[in-house]
């Protein structure tokens, strides 16, 4: 069993380079499990669209993540309520359109549990992502309630998605941060044989500033001639991590980095 996991999809650039590649990376890496996190993908570089999540699942996408950019587009609200493949935190402060986990059907009757968390230290203020955490796996169980399981954490700092990682070692498969737009070079299977990764990156052009354009970005740090955030359109890097699965615990075998694309490249 290998699962796909790919960081934060940002503006035209991710989109395309999504569109472009993922069906062919999917056959050649054997994937039977894709997960993305697309919070950014819309032109804007933030918030997504019915249009968007659509294209995203006819090119192989399983199930879409987000966090806290995932009510920019207000159309979403709408959408996120009929759509089960899409999640958004699970810690949002309720009520909130849509759900933050969901368990969907495999091949050989297997089941994978996808969990959407997002942080609470310098993000939106949120429910305390540890109690959510907490209270979820005191009524779901991996190789019970479902053969594996993926937590999407969402959040800022690295010392947060650490603690989660290590929370959550041995009741997951895969733990993987988003947000930070920069892939952490610390992929590894924990003591617990849960994998991990700090941050997946993006999927988005890398000359930029975590996919915003580059001379804009200098300039709202100076304080001087600049316009709202908008994304770079050059080509894209699809950045992510793959994990092979094993079906009797549902722990990790391995995980492996994941870089394909124009500006970053697998070391």
């Amino acid at each position: 069993m290998r699962i796909m996991f790919l960081g934060d999809v940002v503006g035209v650039s991710g989109c395309s380079a999504i569109m472009k590649n993922l069906k062919k990376e999917i056959e050649t890496y054997k994937i039977d499990f894709v997960i993305i996190n697309g919070e950014n993908a819309d032109k804007s570089g933030v918030g997504l669209t019915e249009e968007i999540c659509k294209d995203f699942f006819n090119c192989g996408v399983n199930i879409i993540t987000t966090g806290n950019h995932v009510w920019d587009q207000k159309e979403i609200m709408k959408f996120i309520d009929k759509e089960n493949r899409l999640l958004r935190p699970k810690n949002l402060f309720e009520p909130a359109p849509g759900k933050g986990f969901g368990i969907y059907e495999l091949k050989n009757d297997l089941k994978i549990g996808v969990l959407n968390l997002m942080g609470n230290v310098f993000m939106k203020k949120s429910e305390d992502v540890f109690e959510t955490a907490e209270k979820f796996l005191n009524t779901n169980k991996l190789k019970e309630d479902y053969d594996f399981l993926v937590v999407d954490f969402h959040g800022e700092i690295t010392s947060e998605k650490n603690a989660i990682g290590h929370f959550f070692d041995g009741k997951a498969t895969l733990v993987v941060g988003t947000h930070t737009h920069i892939p952490t070079n610390d992929a590894r299977v924990l003591d617990g044989g849960t994998a991990y990764q700090t941050d997946a990156g993006m999927c988005g052009d890398y000359n930029s500033v975590i996919g915003m354009n580059k001379e804009n970005s200098i300039n709202r740090f100076f304080k001087k001639n600049s316009t709202k955030h908008y994304p770079e359109v050059g080509e894209g890097t699809l950045c992510g991590v793959i994990v092979d699965c094993d079906i009797e615990t549902g722990l990790a075998k391995n995980i492996k980095s994941y870089i394909l694309g124009a500006n970053l490249k697998n070391i």
